[in-house]
């Protein structure tokens, strides 16, 4: 240990050097024996300090937040995130979703529970769904062709055209007769078909 961490490494409490000490970690800090007997709190005792490397005190692995000093057990209880899900601390990595932390292995598909991290998906009334659930469950199908409407085609964005309560891709919004697109143009209907105005004049 080094001169300088020799000077810090003292009880929070009467301020006594622990470098070749006993003591205790709380909350609040490091504490001596004899402060420790005097304390109702349940603390965790560890052995003389003979090293510190990387926070890490002897057989107990020590974090520090600023100039304080907390076991593990600790540290995580007062800065640790957690899983939304699983109620549980992250100690590395995982997910943010709805500004709300989760485990990778908590963050999963609503239907089939097949992880998303790191995947493409697709949010549904606050719920989070994998491509192949989203298409078979929640997307609405197209009026023409029946497949799903994600909104993306072979990674080109799909527009739909709603009609008379019915949703249709673009590309499948055609007419009857001509096949052509009549997307943002006059047409005629009648309970089964779509017309250009053009090929009803011909009907």
């Amino acid at each position: 240990m080094t001169d300088s961490m020799n000077y810090c490494f003292r009880c929070y409490k009467c301020y006594k050097l622990l470098v070749k000490e006993s003591f205790s970690a709380k909350e609040d800090g490091i504490i001596c024996g004899k402060c420790r007997r005097g304390c109702s709190e349940n603390v965790e005792t560890a052995s003389p300090v003979s090293t510190v490397k990387n926070n890490n005190i002897r057989s107990q692995s020590f974090l520090t937040k600023g100039t304080d000093i907390y076991c593990n057990l600790c540290h995580e209880k007062k800065f640790a995130r957690i899983c939304v899900s699983f109620n549980q601390a992250l100690t590395t990595g995982g997910v943010n979703y709805q500004e709300q932390p989760w485990h990778s292995e908590c963050f999963v598909s609503s239907s089939c529970q097949k992880p998303l991290a790191g995947t493409r998906f697709t949010s549904h009334e606050e719920k989070a769904f994998c491509v192949d659930c989203y298409k078979t469950t929640v997307a609405k199908k197209g009026s023409g062709c029946q497949n799903p409407i994600t909104g993306q085609n072979k990674h080109t964005p799909t527009n739909v055209v709603n009609y008379e309560g019915s949703s249709w891709h673009e590309y499948c919004f055609n007419c009857k007769k001509c096949s052509l697109s009549v997307a943002n143009k006059c047409i005629v209907a009648n309970p089964r078909d779509i017309f250009c105005s053009e090929c009803a004049k011909k009907l």
